[in-house]
């Protein structure tokens, strides 16, 4: 990392580091809404040759707003968009539990639901039947006003808006140990 001039705040630094990374992500996002765009525009109707080809699948295509779909296709294991499992860092195998979050699944419901975040006081990890309350959603969708980065931390990719979707119905259940 370059050194700031002489004379210039280091928050002036540190802002405009954050507006790289909110930079990076805008255009990763119009870069793939752009390719749907085109994607659907030359590919409608068929041709003489055949159908058009199918679309892309989901990165979770069977995934379900329960737990333990929750667990095994989320916490345990990446998704076809190249996401890392969130027990890479998340977990209490050989090593410390990020965030003092151990999302391997024998311990994840535990972990989450009505506790406490040990690093974003006055925050509950998951507020049973308010997912906009709950922290976890937070920090998948990289709100504001959350201590950490957006998870996953080694993203993009980040989860989907129809996996992240997924989670809210869940937790808009009670989030159920199902």
């Amino acid at each position: 990392m370059r050194m700031p001039a002489p004379g210039l705040p280091m928050r002036w630094l540190n802002a405009c580091l954050d507006l790289g990374r909110i930079m990076k992500t805008y255009r990763l996002r119009v870069a793939l809404a752009l390719a749907v765009i085109g994607s659907s525009a030359c590919g409608g109707g068929g041709s003489p040759a055949g159908p058009s080809p199918s679309p892309s699948p989901s990165p979770s295509p069977s995934l379900e707003p329960t737990f333990s779909s929750i667990a095994a296709q989320i916490f345990s294991s990446g998704d076809a968009n190249g996401r890392s499992a969130c027990t890479n860092c998340h977990t209490n195998a050989g090593q410390a539990n990020a965030g003092g979050l151990n999302l391997v699944t024998s311990a994840a419901h535990a972990e989450l639901v009505n506790v406490s975040s040990v690093t974003n006081p006055g925050r509950v990890r998951v507020v049973p039947g308010d997912p906009d309350n709950s922290l976890l959603i937070w920090k998948l969708e990289g709100r504001p006003g959350t201590l950490g980065a957006r998870m996953p931390f080694d993203g993009p990719p980040y989860l989907t808006d129809a996996q992240i979707q997924v989670i809210r119905q869940w937790i808009a259940r009670g989030a159920p140990n199902d």
